[in-house]
Formats: structure tokens, C-alpha cells, sequence
């Protein structure tokens, strides 16, 4: 072991490591240091003889537990693989698996995203004859989601009279009935979704004083990353771990709590000190990430929210540039602008393209960055987008792998019985449903004896062959390590034969996803810091994966996404951009202080993701729900101290002033823009309704003019197709709001 890590840490880093005993609270800013004092305090507790099995580190994301296991590994050695250090959800789900019986659960449960959820929900409404475009699946099931994290279960829920006159008012009084059978399926298929994770957890501990005590005594270190975020069954479940020990440390910062959405409520670290009166705080406020005009300029933000812990950030870096503000007349300009902007930073430092940062608050904000960037050959991604494991033929050899585990998973089921295809088509598919209801029997009880209910020999033959090879997956599964298993179940499956006979690009490209995935099983099987290699193991990881775990794209790029999607993450060049008022801040958030301070912490934390330079951009005008909207400055810039500020303008025409005050330089555009094309449509011109746009398609657009149809993307609303016009070259257009018609 190291004997001197702790020559690494400032003096009060060194404080919160040493500080092992009793409750304490790490108050971390923005590039702090706050992983490495996370490390070095699990280090520092095996230093001291605490045997890593007693130790508990809860994360949010696997790819946190990975790097803080990693840099414990290099210090204190193999032994920190004994440590129990995971996500929320993946330590519970292990929990939860070694105490399933107590549950009524099967050890070997599935895991429900949310795309199980809605389509369990939609067969559900189906079946129930209700109307999807009243009960739409997604808002019923963030119903029951907010339903179990408030404790409400479902007698509560149908017998409780406000919930039931809001349901009525609202016009859906069934939706107490559809979380009733919702649960009912899932137990049945042996199935939990995450809120489950954490809810069944709560109840595990909560009605099994001997479960508890059990994990109290094991857990005597209980140490909580990102507190922040931590929602009230959370907060609830860590409280009943630390209540026998109180060797509770949690870390965090109030100005980063963003995810109230999500259910987190800041009022956990705010009130820390009332649940332990002795408690011990430490502040890490020294910034060792950011210069000293980003961090200063980020402290004026901040220190207008009420709701917070006082702290000073400062930093010993740089003093650096000085933030650029841009005011644009347009969504397009302030997309060429930035966009230029890179450009000219990339060519003047000779910087990497993954070295920038486009941040915005909405994704739909993306178009007129990705239409400027590809005029420049910039090339980019998008975060946020289809993770790997959510596209479809990844979803489809993952359901073989949940039916070889569970059998009784019924979106699983319903996902592959008849892909590749066997001769079990819909309606074999629906009576087997109707049998399941009007009997009570899961779906794979029905195919193990399908001669009871009235199917043909042929159906029958097709049924006990696909419950066979099921069967023998299973026995794969349980005797074989998950690589092996896995290779078996895609061949004889017959997904890897179905897939390498489409030579089509997008054929080719889901076969090598296929072959990533089983890379990626290959890859987990040779893993030294795990022990049990079987496919189950591997499941519960791949369903336990959060957005910030999917695997990196290594290519050289420039990063566009979400504010909420870049936590955690740095970058030298950040540009924030659509920063006007009902956007950012959003609309929504004007109903009260506390959704305003959580907006405003949003736009510190996007500030505080820059290494060495930020830059703030807005519009004017902006195409917003299908027509040009007036737009104003946000109040976020004039928070700022002008002197930090650096006012950008694009030209010398008095409609550009820009706002404030400050120094103005002139940008030289890369490349001047083109003009405005005033097209004349033709005399028989007339719109029409272009949803069925296809590739190779040549169209007539009313300002555009001709061209032809280059690419189409996207479902419904945000369908978007790359058209090659013969004046202004290309443009992708929003489908929904396009004013053409197709000539061919």
C-alpha cells in the first residue's frame, strides 16, 4: 500500500479524509477534487484495518463506482474489490436478489426499463379496451412512478378520494385499475422496475427488523456520492442503514442539485444537520478545474439563490479570458456563429474537435448547430441520442437473454416468440394473451401445453420447438459462463443468421452491433473483479446502466447535448447557448423561487463545466412550436459582473447592439454566409402533407426551392429529412412544419 496518499490533498481534504468516524458531511464544489477525497477516505478506512465488506459507497452512475474501485485498486490493492460500491440501484438489486424469498420474488427477477414499462402499459390499455390517445403510456406510468416513490401503493391509491376526483377530472378515473394490473403482471412475470428497486428495498427493510439489522451490522461505513441528487425514498433507505453505526458521510453540492424532475430534493443535504446534531462539515472550496474569471463569474450566479449552504469557491488558476456573449438575430445565426466560433478557436490553438462543448437546455435546440457545424465539415455528436443498448436489434437478442434467465418475463416474451420469424404469428400471439387473462396463467405456462387451448397441430409444433430451445437456453445459462452462453443463444436463436443476411447498410451496421454486444459479454467474462461470470450477472448490469455509463464514442468530435447530460464532465472550450428568457431559464420554471434557483443552479453548473474558456450566446427571434417567436436576453447574463464579460457583435449595423456593456470585438467570419434565396414557388405550387418522405424523393420547398431527398430520421413530431437544394445546398427540415410538395 501507498503510504503516502495523503501528501496529496489540500488541508481540508485531508480533514474529511481523516474524519472516518461519526457523521460528516463533504460540501464539494464544482472541480474540488471531490473524487479523490471520495478515494483516498475508503483508502484511509482499509488503512486503518476496516475490512472492505463493511464498507458501503453509493453512487449514481457505474461509471463513477468504476473510477473511484479503479484508483482504490491502484493504492490499497485487490482487496478493495470486496468493497460493496455501486449505483442505488445495483447495490439494492443485489440486495434484493440474496433476499428475494422474503419478497415472494424470485432470485432471478428482471429488470424493467422504461421501455418495458410503456409497452407492458400499452398492452394493458389494449386489452382493457381504454382509449391510448386518453391513457397514453408514458403518463400513466409516470403516474404510478410518482404513485410508489410517495409510498402510495395500490389499495391507497383506489381507495384514497383526492386521488380518485383528480383522476376523474383529469378524465382518466381508470388509472387506479391500470396500476393495479400493472403490478399484478409484473410480479407475475417476475419482474421489477427501477422505482421498484428502490421501493422493495425500502419495504425489505422496513418489515424484516432481523433484514435490517442484518445489513446495519454489516454496513458499518455508509458513504453517499452526489446527495444532492438523492430523492426521499433514498434518503429514507441510507438513514435506516446508518441509524445502528452513524458512520454516515455524504458528498455533495447544493449548487449542483439539478434533477428535481427526476424526484431528488435538495432539501436532503440542506437538512443534513438536523438527522445528526453532531455532525461534521467539511468544505471543499478551492477550484482546481476552472480560471478565475469562469469561477468568479460563476459565484455571482450562484449567490443570488436563496436555498443554499454558504461557501466561497476561489481558485489559484489563471485569471483568464473573459466570458464572449453573442447576440444573434436568429436561432440560424447563433448557430453559424458558434460555429465559426469553433472553428476559429480549433485553427488558432490547433485544438482537438473533442475539446468543445455545445450546451443547451432543450434537444430540440440541436438543428441549427448540426446544419451550421456540417457546413463546416465540423464534424460532431449528439448526446442523447438511441443509447446502444436501447436500439432495437440489441433489445432483441437481450430479450432471448432475459427468457434463457426468466422464462415467465412477459415483454420479453412478447418481443421474440415469433423473431426471427417460426410460424407464430399475431393471432396465435393474441389468443395466447387472452388465454393468460381469462385463465390467470402466465404466458409461458400457456406454450408448455398448448394442446389444452384449442391450437392447431401446426401452432403447437411451433410452440413446444420455440419453448425447447428456450429451455435449453436456460440450462446454457445456468452451466456455461455468459460469453459462451450468449454466442449459443444468438446463433441457434437465429438473430446472428437473420441479421448477416441483410446486406443492407443499416443491415450490416445492427449485425456489428450484435457483435459488439457479444464483445462486450466476452469482455465481462474475463473481468478479474467479478466473480460469478454467468449471463444473469451481466443482465443486471446491463439493465442497471444509466446515460452516463454508455460506452464513449473515441472519435475526435465535437460534443452537443443537454446541460442535465454534461454533470460531472469538463471540457476547456463550453459554449452556452439559447440563453433567453422562457428558455433559459424555461418557461416553466416561473411558477415558483425553487424551480427558478434550480434553474439558475443548472446554468452555474454548465458554467462550471469550462476549463479555460465559456461562451454565452442568444437569439432574437427563435422558431419555436412551429412559428418565429420574440425572444429577450436572460437573466442569467446580467447576473454576471460585467467585467467578466466580453460583448461579441457581428456586424457593424445598429440592429446588433448587443446588451449591457462591455468591450466589443468584431468575429471574422470563416466564411461569409450565403444570401437569402427569394425563391418564387411554381404557379400550380400548393403544400401537402410530406410525412411519407422518402429518401432519393425530389421535392419543391415554398423558399428553398428544388431538391432532392438526401436522408429522413426521426418518428412523429421530430422527424427530419436532409434535403439537398439546388441554390443553397443543404438544409434539414423539420417534417412537421415543411411547406412542400414531393414532384416524383
Amino acid at each position: 500500500m501507498t503510504e503516502n496518499y495523503l501528501s496529496d490533498l489540500n488541508e481540508v481534504q485531508r480533514q474529511a479524509v481523516e474524519q472516518t468516524e461519526g457523521p460528516v458531511m463533504i460540501v464539494a464544489g464544482a472541480g474540488s477534487g471531490k473524487t479523490r477525497v471520495l478515494t483516498y477516505r475508503v483508502v484511509h478506512l482499509v488503512q486503518k484495518g476496516v475490512d472492505p465488506f463493511n464498507i458501503l459507497a453509493l453512487t449514481f452512475t457505474n461509471k463513477a463506482a468504476k473510477e473511484m474501485r479503479n484508483r482504490i485498486e491502484k493504492i490499497a490493492g485487490t482487496d478493495a474489490r470486496n468493497l460493496w460500491m455501486g449505483t442505488f440501484h445495483s447495490i439494492f438489486a443485489r440486495i434484493l436478489r440474496y433476499e428475494a424469498a422474503r419478497i415472494n420474488y424470485p432470485n432471478n427477477f428482471t429488470i424493467y426499463d422504461s421501455e418495458d414499462s410503456k409497452s407492458l402499459i400499452k398492452t394493458i390499455i389494449k386489452e382493457e379496451g381504454l382509449n391510448p390517445d386518453i391513457y397514453k403510456a408514458g403518463g400513466v406510468l409516470s403516474q404510478i412512478s410518482l404513485a410508489k416513490n410517495n409510498f402510495v401503493t395500490v389499495s391507497e391509491y383506489i381507495s384514497n378520494p383526492e386521488i380518485q376526483a383528480n383522476d376523474i377530472a383529469n378524465g382518466k378515473p381508470k388509472i387506479g385499475l391500470l396500476y393495479e394490473l400493472y403490478v399484478k403482471r409484473c410480479f407475475a412475470s417476475g419482474a421489477m422496475d427501477f422505482d421498484d428497486l428502490l421501493l422493495k428495498t425500502y419495504q425489505l427493510f422496513n418489515d424484516n427488523a432481523d433484514i435490517l439489522n442484518k445489513y446495519q451490522q454489516k454496513f458499518k461505513y455508509v458513504m453517499v456520492d452526489e446527495y444532492q441528487d438523492t430523492n426521499h425514498i433514498q434518503y429514507l433507505i441510507i438513514r435506516k442503514l446508518a441509524a445502528a453505526n452513524r458512520n454516515i458521510c455524504v458528498v455533495g453540492d447544493d449548487a449542483q442539485s439539478i434533477y428535481a424532475f427526476r424526484g431528488a430534493n435538495i432539501k436532503n443535504i440542506l437538512n443534513f444537520e438536523k438527522d445528526y446534531p453532531e455532525l461534521k462539515v467539511y468544505k471543499l472550496e478551492q477550484n482546481y478545474r476552472s480560471t478565475k474569471n469562469i469561477v468568479e463569474a460563476a459565484s455571482d450566479v450562484i449567490k443570488k439563490n436563496k436555498y443554499q449552504i454558504n461557501k466561497q469557491i476561489w481558485t489559484d488558476n489563471e485569471e483568464g479570458n473573459k466570458i464572449k456573449v453573442f447576440k444573434a438575430q436568429t436561432d440560424n445565426e447563433e448557430g453559424s456563429f458558434v460555429s465559426q466560433s469553433i472553428y476559429e478557436e480549433k485553427m488558432q490553438a490547433r485544438n482537438s474537435n473533442s475539446d468543445f462543448v455545445i450546451l443547451y437546455r432543450t434537444n430540440y435546440q440541436s438543428r441549427a448547430f448540426e446544419e451550421s457545424l456540417r457546413r463546416l465539415n465540423l464534424p460532431y455528436r449528439i448526446v442523447g441520442g438511441v443509447s446502444f443498448y436501447q436500439r432495437k436489434e440489441i433489445k432483441d437478442i437481450l430479450a432471448y437473454f432475459r427468457l434463457a434467465i426468466n422464462p415467465r418475463d412477459e415483454e420479453a416474451f412478447k418481443r421474440v416468440i415469433n423473431y426471427p420469424a417460426r410460424g407464430i404469428g399475431d393471432t396465435t400471439v393474441n389468443k395466447i394473451l387472452l388465454v393468460s387473462k381469462e385463465e390467470g396463467l402466465s404466458l409461458w405456462d400457456i406454450v408448455q401445453t398448448p394442446e389444452l387451448f384449442g391450437f392447431d397441430s401446426r401452432v403447437r409444433k411451433a410452440l413446444a420447438d420455440w419453448s425447447d430451445m428456450i429451455k435449453l437456453f436456460s440450462l446454457e445459462t445456468e452451466t456455461k459462463p455468459a460469453s459462451d452462453a450468449a454466442m449459443e443463444i444468438a446463433k441457434r436463436s437465429g438473430i446472428l443468421k437473420h441479421l448477416f443476411e441483410d446486406k443492407t447498410i443499416e443491415g450490416i451496421n445492427r449485425y456489428e452491433n450484435v457483435q459488439e454486444l457479444l464483445g462486450a459479454v466476452k469482455e465481462f467474462t474475463e473481468r478479474t473483479d467479478v466473480e460469478d461470470k454467468h449471463l444473469g450477472v451481466f443482465m443486471q448490469d446491463v439493465s442497471l446502466l444509466t446515460d452516463a455509463d454508455q460506452k464513449d464514442d473515441d472519435d475526435d468530435k465535437i460534443t452537443l447535448m443537454t446541460i442535465h447530460q454534461a454533470k460531472g464532465l469538463e471540457f476547456p472550450y463550453v459554449y452556452i447557448v439559447g440563453l433567453e428568457e422562457n428558455l433559459f431559464p424555461s418557461q416553466m420554471s416561473m411558477q415558483s423561487r425553487e424551480d427558478l434557483e434550480e434553474e439558475r443552479r443548472l446554468f452555474y453548473v454548465a458554467l462550471t463545466r469550462a476549463r479555460q474558456k465559456v461562451f454565452l450566446s442568444f437569439a432574437m427571434q427563435r422558431f419555436r412550436w412551429g412559428s418565429m417567436v420574440h425572444s429577450e436576453a436572460s437573466r442569467f447574463i446580467d447576473e454576471i459582473n460585467p467585467k467578466f464579460l466580453d460583448y461579441q457583435v457581428k456586424s457593424a449595423k445598429k440592429d446588433h447592439e448587443p446588451v449591457g456593456t462591455g468591450t466589443y470585438t468584431s468575429p471574422k467570419p470563416v466564411r461569409p454566409t450565403p444570401p437569402p434565396v427569394n425563391y418564387q414557388p411554381s404557379a400550380d405550387f400548393a403544400p401537402e402533407d410530406v410525412s411519407g418522405l422518402q429518401p432519393g424523393m425530389e421535392v419543391e420547398h415554398n423558399r428553398f426551392g428544388k431538391g432532392k431527398v438526401v436522408n429522413v430520421e426521426g418518428k412523429g413530431d421530430d422527424k427530419k429529412a436532409l434535403i439537398v437544394f439546388g441554390e443553397i445546398g443543404e438544409k434539414q427540415i423539420l417534417i412537421k412544419y415543411a411547406k412542400m410538395k414531393i414532384l416524383n
